[in-house]
Formats: C-alpha cells, sequence, structure tokens
C-alpha cells in the first residue's frame, strides 16, 4: 500500500513539473516574438564579434577583463551555426524561453523542501506568470541564464545535508564555477554558503574543500588566462566602476555615467595598452572612495534608497515602462508579503535562515552599487519563498480552526 501510494504521488509529481515547464515555454513564446530583441548591441555585439572573427575575447580592442566570460560564450555558442542575425537572435531567445522554463520546474522542486506540494505548485505557477520573469527571457541579458544557475545553487545547495554524495557534490561545485563566471559578486554568496555548510550543517572539511577544489577547477581556464595576460589573479575588474556608477554626484537608484572634468582627465591620462582596464577600474575606485568619503551622509541616504527600491519599486525610475501596472503592482505587492513572510518564518530552521541571510547579502551587494529593473529577478525566487510562508500563516489563521 505504502509502495503504491508512493509511485501516485511520484507520478503526480512528474504531471505537474511537466505542465510548468509546458505552460512556462507557451507564456514566453509568444513574448519573445513580440518583445524581444532584434540584434546584439553595444557589449555583446563587440565581444562576440571579436570571438567570431578574431577567435579572442576583446572588448574595445582590448583583451576583455571587464565583463564576465559566461553569458559572452553563450551568445557565442549560438554563432557557430552561421545563421543570419535575425534568425540567430531568435534562437537564442529561445534557448532563454527553455532555461527560464525549466528554472520553473526546478523551483517546484526546491519549493517541495519547505511547503506541501499544492503550495509548491501555485508558487511556481506565480514564479513562471511573473511579468518580469516572462519579459526577461525575450531580451539579449544574462539574468535568465543568472536566475536559472541560481535556483539550481539552491536546490543542489539544500541536496548536500540530505545526500553528502559526489553526484551531489559535483553539482553544486558545477553550478558555483559557472555563477562566478556569469557574476562576480557571486564569489561573496560563494564563500558564504561553503562556510553555512561547514559551520551550521556540519558538512566534513574534506568535502568543503573538495567544492571548492571542483569549483577551482571549472573556473581554472580563465583564471589563468587572466594571470597570464594581466598578471591579476581574478575573474572581472569592473568592481570600481560599478561602484562609481552607483556613487557619484548625479547618481540615482539607477546610476548615472556623468564624468566630471576631473574624471575625464585622469582616464585621457590613462595609456591605451592591455592594462588600460585595470587601470581604468582603478581610477573609478579611486573617485569611488572619494566621493563616498566627502559626503557619506549622502551616500548612506541613497544606499538606503536603492535597498528599498530593491525590495519594493523605484518611485522614481527613468525605464520605459516601468509605471505598468503589470510591472510595479506585482513587483510592490511581492515586496511587502516577502518582507512579512521573513518575520513569521521559523528562526529555527537552518534551511530557511540561510535563505535569509542569501537575501539580505544580495540587498547589500546590489544597493551598494545601482539597482536597475532586471536585477530584481535575483530575489524573486527567494520573495516567492516568504511570501508562501506568509500565505501558510494566513490559511492556518483563517481555515485551520474550523477543521
Amino acid at each position: 500500500m505504502f509502495l503504491k501510494n508512493y509511485h501516485h504521488l511520484k507520478k503526480k509529481e512528474i504531471y505537474i513539473l511537466i505542465f510548468l515547464f509546458l505552460s512556462s515555454v507557451l507564456i514566453r513564446i509568444p513574448t519573445i516574438f513580440i518583445l524581444g530583441d532584434a540584434s546584439l548591441e553595444n557589449e555583446w555585439k563587440d565581444i562576440v564579434n571579436s570571438l567570431s572573427e578574431h577567435g579572442q575575447f576583446l572588448y574595445k580592442g582590448l583583451p576583455n577583463i571587464f565583463m564576465p566570460p559566461l553569458y559572452a560564450f553563450y551568445l557565442y555558442f549560438f554563432s557557430i551555426f552561421n545563421l543570419e542575425e535575425q534568425n540567430y537572435i531568435q534562437l537564442i531567445l529561445l534557448s532563454q524561453v527553455l532555461l527560464s522554463s525549466i528554472s520553473v520546474a526546478v523551483f517546484y522542486k526546491l519549493n517541495k523542501i519547505f511547503f506541501s506540494q499544492k503550495i509548491s505548485f501555485y508558487s511556481s505557477l506565480l514564479f513562471s506568470l511573473f511579468p518580469l520573469h516572462i519579459y526577461a527571457c525575450s531580451q539579449i541579458s544574462s539574468i535568465t541564464l543568472q536566475v536559472f544557475l541560481t535556483i539550481l545553487f539552491f536546490y543542489f545547495f539544500f541536496e548536500i545535508p540530505k545526500r553528502r554524495n559526489l553526484l551531489s557534490i559535483f553539482l553544486l561545485s558545477l553550478v558555483s564555477g559557472l555563477l562566478i563566471l556569469l557574476r562576480g559578486e557571486f564569489i561573496v554568496i560563494f564563500v558564504l554558503s561553503f562556510l553555512y555548510l561547514l559551520i551550521v550543517f556540519k558538512i566534513q572539511i574534506k568535502k568543503i574543500l573538495l567544492m571548492v577544489l571542483i569549483t577551482l577547477i571549472i573556473i581554472s581556464p580563465y583564471l589563468i588566462r587572466n594571470i597570464l595576460v594581466f598578471n591579476s589573479v581574478t575573474i572581472t575588474k569592473s568592481f570600481g566602476y560599478n561602484l562609481w556608477k552607483g556613487n557619484n554626484s548625479n547618481s540615482a537608484v539607477e546610476g548615472s555615467v556623468f564624468l566630471n572634468d576631473s574624471l575625464q582627465k585622469q582616464i585621457t591620462n590613462i595609456p591605451n595598452d592591455k592594462y588600460y582596464p585595470l587601470n581604468l577600474d582603478r581610477v573609478y575606485l579611486d573617485e569611488a572612495i572619494k566621493n563616498i568619503k566627502e559626503e557619506p551622509k549622502r551616500y548612506l541616504t541613497l544606499f538606503v534608497k536603492k535597498a528599498a527600491s530593491f525590495l519594493f519599486i523605484d518611485i522614481k525610475s527613468s525605464q520605459p515602462n516601468y509605471y505598468n501596472p503589470l510591472h510595479y503592482l506585482p513587483v510592490l505587492l511581492l515586496g511587502i508579503t516577502s518582507l512579512i513572510g521573513i518575520v513569521l518564518s521559523d528562526k529555527k530552521s537552518y534551511q530557511l535562515n540561510y535563505l535569509i541571510l542569501i537575501f539580505f547579502v544580495n540587498i547589500i551587494i546590489f544597493s551598494s552599487f545601482f539597482i536597475i529593473p532586471r536585477y530584481k529577478l535575483a530575489i524573486l525566487p527567494l520573495q516567492i519563498i516568504f511570501t508562501n510562508i506568509f500565505i501558510e500563516y494566513i490559511y492556518k489563521k483563517l481555515f485551520r480552526r474550523y477543521e
């Protein structure tokens, strides 16, 4: 009887996963044809052209260290099919539809760690139908790949304490390496997560070291490339630029790239050699630090505004269609309900405490720089999970007393 019920539940879960995946695909395909980007632009066009024409990872004619490599090589991969530009772009966007739809299915599995099948299904459906999440896959942006890998990371992270086998170790390490190659700030999340496994979940130090070693092996080709080219042990060098963009005299929540005369002069004087990107980033970093030191109260206030915008909405956004109700109302509502969910969460749960830690670390990291709408997707899965806690609490209060 037990085995019969078990197989029934597993079969039902498979149907749910298939439904979530297929419905997500069907919703997103029209979006990419109606709202999708039509070409590569700016840095992506420059980098992909350099890879295609010269076989070198260049940006503005110099060895690239400004942009993380993973999404650039993701775009380059599709160029090997030699398609016309329109078909090339549509193939990329279709691949992002698949990644986004797989993310929804894995998000369901992640939810099942904390909630019932019913709550997990409806929250995954919310994740699938969330307007910003649908729109993201129609854009040439790394955010869809980031969300996909981030959800995999959380899922594999929680598998480690349960299974502790080599496959789980490898999968978490693989996704960690890819995220480091995609987003420079993930290194902070990586370090905190592995310390959490060691200290809180009591994972053996040898297994932690093995995961770190596998992650290093995955990022090592690009790391070695940067050591040889730039004499620098780093994945990317854009910290200074991003800090300055979010912390200069013209910066608002979305940042600013206005150059004053002094900064423009410093940039003009940088030698145009292969170390130009490193020296340029150092100039931006020095300028950002100077700004913060000179007006600490102003930039602390700006930090708070950025954090509030990241959690809720930006009341002074300059982005087109930002104040479309289909965008800002779900974002605002989820911001409120997720914070309530955090307050109501079980503080004895190591798993929930980890997600809360990562949630606020993300807010601190992004708010230290600048906030643009698509960054919201970095915390959207966590906000939905915390909202589930709020919904579960309301359900118990309103209905369980009558049962």
